[in-house]
């Protein structure tokens, strides 16, 4: 092997572009930088191709007929022109000069020697000058100069003017051949095979990449044309017109048609979105936003999509759809009343308020209306038929029938009360409740807890009796720091022994009261019973009860237990408030008497 020559790093590059070839922009900023660095090379080093390896040629496709013309060239005359190599461990690795290289290796076998120039580069050098090269040399495939023009950008930290002056391009060039990176693999090998056009792989990558595959496999099969992908595409984008999310975003995002078609000369219409799984879900979400932002007004809120229009309808007290003034205000304590998000493509995002979810009952009660009215008509019917009425008695009597008509609709079509719905959130908290009045009520009253006791003990509920309670409060009568139930009952009994007895008749009625805590729901309003509890005694309205509540519910506590009549006009606007605030403004009003107010939500006897 002939002695390697050492030379600059600029001449290297100036002599692999020494080629009888047609550059393809000599007028670009890189051609004139590297004619500026040309030198006469006479005397190049040879070097086995056994001891050359391929390096990082961004060129991926061979043409074969190109590929057959060389070899043909290098079988008759050898290789001519010489190719670029590095220093790689004991051998060389090849940068510049592919297709010449491959053309030796199969006309003249490993053992050819070939013409080289050997450089020290680092990766990102030897990157720059093989993509150079292959553009100045025969066309690369646009998405294999994409890749290449990518990791020129990366070696210049991401400084695209920097990457476009050292590849020679505009900036412009560069952003464009960039955006052909979103390519699946699948289009990219495509295009650098020459299967399908630039115009279908530009339309393509604004595409996700599932979308691309697919595309790809109906163009290949059916030949279709750049005009038919456009077409196609344009019908399964998404309008940006009709986005309901955010769309900040967006403004920069490639498949922002608006950005596609600064980028690409082929992208679909304007105003259009590409990635239909990232609009999908970004669509989603804000459904749900919306859907969340209604949990605090209304007992059920759902996101309705296409078919379920027809499971909800609007809740409406008048005209043919009316179910009567009373029933609508019962309706709206009811687990389904509530409120809908549209996810129908032409109402996307629209929220309905006042929705009742529970069609079949919404016509029973509807029908329910209609029948009292017809029957308050035919019961007044027969009084204006036996003789005729002045104008003054004729007045008078459809006023009457009117306001008959009026109190059987009222009257007769309210299947339930108007109170707060018995949501599972309501029941715990009352159960909750109604444990402390009754302990409250035992410890006030010693002859019914020893009747209490008594009965527990005779039909197993001694069982819920908390010993752990008692045991601390027996520690604390007697002054003893050690938990009785570990002391034993000896020990116990000696401690129990030292109270007073005041403190012994405490501990005998605590007996009963620590069982109110486990003991069972329907156990426990029956000891409500015998005890004649008076929840008017014990409960008063108050914020913990009042969150649990929605904006509709609260709506329909105050009207029952009459806060919504105090407050008059002032109602619709301390409704308006957010639900912190309307807590806090219920709690305060002047005039009202809270003490005795228990809403039948809270009631043991119903």
């Amino acid at each position: 092997m002939s002695p390697l020559p050492s030379v600059p790093f600029s001449t290297v590059i100036t002599a692999c572009f020494a080629s009888p070839r047609a550059t393809r922009n000599p007028a670009s900023a890189g051609t004139q930088r590297l004619t500026d660095w040309r030198i006469e090379m006479t005397h190049p080093s040879l070097v086995s191709l056994s001891l050359i390896s391929m390096g990082r040629n961004p060129r991926t496709y061979f043409d074969p007929a190109e590929m057959a013309e060389l070899e043909a060239s290098v079988a008759a005359q050898g290789v001519i022109q010489p190719i670029l190599v590095r220093p790689f461990g004991d051998a060389y690795q090849l940068v510049a000069g592919e297709r010449r290289y491959r053309a030796a290796k199969k006309v003249k076998g490993d053992d050819y020697e070939i013409p080289v120039l050997v450089k020290d580069m680092t990766d990102a050098e030897a990157d720059e000058v093989a993509l150079i090269e292959n553009v100045q040399r025969a066309q690369m495939s646009p998405t294999e100069e994409a890749v290449a023009a990518a990791r020129v950008l990366g070696s210049c930290a991401g400084d695209h003017d920097e990457a476009a002056k050292r590849l020679g391009w505009s900036r412009a060039t560069l952003i464009k051949r960039l955006a052909l990176t979103n390519c699946s693999e699948a289009v990219r090998t495509a295009l650098n095979e020459r299967k399908i056009q630039l115009g279908h792989a530009e339309l393509l990558a604004a595409a996700e990449k599932a979308v691309q595959d697919k595309a790809l496999s109906a163009i290949l099969e059916h030949n279709l044309t750049v005009a038919a992908v456009k077409q196609q595409l344009q019908s399964i984008s998404k309008s940006m017109a009709a986005a309901i999310f955010d769309k900040s975003d967006c403004a920069g995002c490639q498949h922002n048609s608006d950005n596609q078609q600064a980028l690409f000369g082929e992208a679909v219409s304007t105003g259009s979105c590409t990635n239909g799984a990232c609009y999908t879900e970004k669509t989603e979400a804000e459904l749900i936003k919306r859907k969340e932002s209604l949990a605090d007004e209304f007992p059920e809120v759902r996101i309705v999509r296409p078919g379920d229009q027809y499971t909800i309808i609007k809740l409406v007290a008048e005209g043919a759809t009316g179910v009567g003034e009373e029933q609508a205000k019962a309706c709206r304590a009811c687990k389904n009343y509530g409120a809908a998000v549209s996810a129908i493509p032409d109402a996307m995002g629209k929220m309905y308020k006042n929705q009742c979810f529970d069609t079949a009952c919404n016509s029973k009660m509807v029908a329910k209306r209609i029948a009292a009215e017809k029957a308050a008509e035919k019961a007044a019917a027969p009084a204006t038929e036996k003789q005729p009425a002045t104008a003054a008695q004729s007045s008078a009597s459809t006023a009457k029938t009117t306001a008959a008509a009026t109190t059987a609709s009222t009257t007769k079509t309210t299947t339930a009360p108007t109170t707060v719905q018995d949501s599972n959130r309501v029941k715990e908290y009352r159960v909750k409740q109604w444990r402390t009045f009754t302990k409250k009520e035992l410890m006030q009253n010693p002859e019914k807890n020893l009747l209490v006791m008594l009965s527990m003990a005779a039909t197993g509920e001694f069982r819920h009796v908390s010993s752990g309670k008692l045991s601390e409060a027996l520690g604390k009568m007697s002054g003893t720091k050690e938990s009785f139930s570990c002391m034993g009952l000896t020990k116990a009994i000696d401690a129990a022994g030292t109270l007073s007895e005041e403190y012994r008749k405490m501990m005998t009625m605590g007996i009963a009261a620590s069982a109110m805590d486990a003991i069972e729901e329907r156990r426990l309003v029956e000891i409500m019973q015998f005890l004649e509890l008076d929840l008017k005694n014990h409960w008063q309205l108050n914020s913990e009860f009042l969150d649990l509540l929605t904006k509709s519910e609260i709506e329909v506590l105050c009207e029952e237990i009459g806060l919504k009549a105090v407050l008059g006009k002032n109602f619709s606007k301390v409704l308006g408030q957010k639900k912190d605030d309307i807590i806090k403004a219920l709690l305060k009003v002047e005039g009202f008497e809270y003490k005795g107010r228990v809403p039948r939500s809270m009631q043991y006897t119903k």
